[in-house]
């Protein structure tokens, strides 16, 4: 299936600060890089939302046909504290706290980053490279960039020399900033910093004697800079200049800022077509922070364990609430947008469960082909899920029309609009179908029956302790029980 050939997409660039059309520099593939986390905490919503926008983009290329080669790094090193190049690496730092190694802080938080990835049902990448498993491929780009002139040695340490690169090359241009107005608004260099320029950064740092993570190298022991390992690791699986680079808003600048200047230094090209960043997350209309917990992990969500959300949500309802939202827009998270997400899902997933069952006539009062023609045109039109999902919904509106014998489908419009819903929900965007099977329904009513009995009973003995238990753990689970005149019902969120 080549769909790509009959479709022409469009993609904000954030170089160029419009809508691009799409031409791969190879026909029919495309290669992606997107950064990765810095594994030294337990990877939050917001990354989360990134990650997840990247994923339905992989998915939706692949629907079309191209063959796609992902790459999403894994940070293991080299990511200092702030962006001065000062500072103690980040999962260093935590290794200390901790008193274990730095790479079993690497693990624990690499497998915790999976784990939340796959309850997400995203797709793994293609490649997943480590700045560690690359340090050779690092040096010798930095070995490049100062055989060229434009880096330089400072006991120990190399940095990338920004004012020499703007002379003939344009620092800025991803960002919009002009470097003559970020040199009038930094201080001025002491005689302490080893930097000729403020603005120049890390290539290569010198481990202290204290520093944990430290790698030899021609300018004696210590660790790349943060922004090297992606130039490495993206030129090395997708060449010199390749499709797609994506990641966080907050990337842009300085993080890739820098890999735009080190590249342009080292290969004298132009490292990347396409340039995409996803929006924040917000939570309750304010910045997410541990500091003020204002904060979620998605563990939290799930369980419903957090003084934030009245109740546990899955995640199918969480990824279908982040699909609501363009990719380039902040995403507001609160218990209202939840519930409203939750109650969409269930239509959706209640309208996919009764597509089989739908009767056919000889003729559709819905017209099926345009309907189709415009959740790619949706797509197409730099992957905006939110109109994509107005169409689904459309398809929603007209699928209970026909259950109620108000409409009717032809057999063939049937099976296009079939194959096309579930295509576009599950495949693009990724949605899982986690409502419960008939068979399970029995099941489920039977265990219910049951346990409102016991609640009941335990009432009647106004033993409130185990009748709360049972209503609270039920909650927990993600079902809900009532209490109204006509006796006790149940709901599965």
């Amino acid at each position: 299936m080549q769909l790509y050939k009959d479709q022409s997409l469009r993609i904000h660039n954030s170089l160029t600060g419009k809508k691009d059309v799409f031409k791969p520099i190879n026909e029919g593939h495309v290669g992606m890089y997107v950064c990765g986390p810095t594994v030294y905490s337990n990877v939050h919503l917001g990354n989360c939302r990134t990650f997840m926008s990247f994923d339905m983009i992989f998915r939706y290329f692949k629907h079309l046909g191209y063959k796609v080669r992902y790459v999403r790094n894994i940070t293991d090193a080299g990511h200092l504290e702030n962006d001065a190049d000062e500072g103690e690496d980040k999962i260093a730092k935590k290794a200390k706290l901790e008193q274990i190694e730095p790479m079993e802080v690497v693990q624990r938080y690499t497998v915790d980053f999976h784990n939340t990835l796959q309850q997400f049902n995203l797709l793994p990448p293609s490649i997943e490279p480590t700045a560690t498993g690359h340090i050779i491929e690092q040096i010798e780009i930095i070995k490049e960039i100062l055989e060229k002139g434009f880096a330089y040695e400072a006991n120990g340490s190399v940095y990338f020399d920004v004012v020499k690169f703007n002379q003939d090359h344009d620092y800025g241009k991803l960002s919009g900033r002009k470097l003559e107005d970020m040199i009038t608004n930094t201080r001025e260099l002491t005689a302490q910093d080893e930097k000729r320029n403020p603005q120049d950064f890390a290539l290569w740092k010198k481990a202290e004697p204290q520093h944990i993570m430290r790698w030899p190298s021609p300018w004696g022991d210590g660790f790349p800079g943060w922004h090297l390992e992606c130039t490495a690791m993206s030129t090395k699986y997708l060449g010199e200049t390749f499709d797609i680079h994506g990641g966080g808003m907050d990337l842009k600048f300085p993080h890739h800022e820098c890999e735009i200047a080190q590249a342009e230094a080292s290969t004298g090209k132009s490292p990347v077509n396409y340039w995409m960043h996803a929006n924040m997350l917000t939570l309750n209309g304010r910045k997410m922070s541990k500091s003020t917990d204002n904060n979620l992990y998605p563990a939290e969500i799930f369980s419903g364990d957090n003084n934030i959300l009245s109740k546990p949500y899955s995640p199918s309802v969480v990824r279908f609430f982040m699909m609501q939202a363009h990719y380039t827009s902040i995403l507001d998270l609160s218990d209202e947008a939840l519930q409203a997400s939750e109650k969409g899902y269930n239509r959706l997933m209640d309208a996919l469960d009764s597509i089989d069952n739908l009767k056919t006539g000889d003729k559709s009062d819905f017209d099926v082909a345009a309907w189709k023609q415009k959740c790619y045109d949706a797509m197409n039109d730099d992957f905006n899920t939110p109109i994509l999902i107005a169409q689904l919904f459309e398809a929603v509106k007209h699928i209970n029309q026909i259950k109620e014998d108000k409409e009717s489908i032809s057999t063939e419009d049937k099976d296009i609009l079939d194959s096309t819903l579930k295509a576009f929900v599950y495949d693009v965007l990724g949605i899982e179908n986690q409502s419960i099977t008939k068979d399970d329904s029995n099941t489920l009513n039977g265990v219910m029956e049951l346990l409102i009995d016991i609640r009941n009973e335990a009432r009647a003995k106004k033993d409130f302790a185990t009748s709360d238990k049972i209503r609270d753990q039920l909650v927990a689970l993600g079902i809900q029980i009532k209490d109204g005149k006509d006796g006790t019902t149940f709901s599965v969120n």
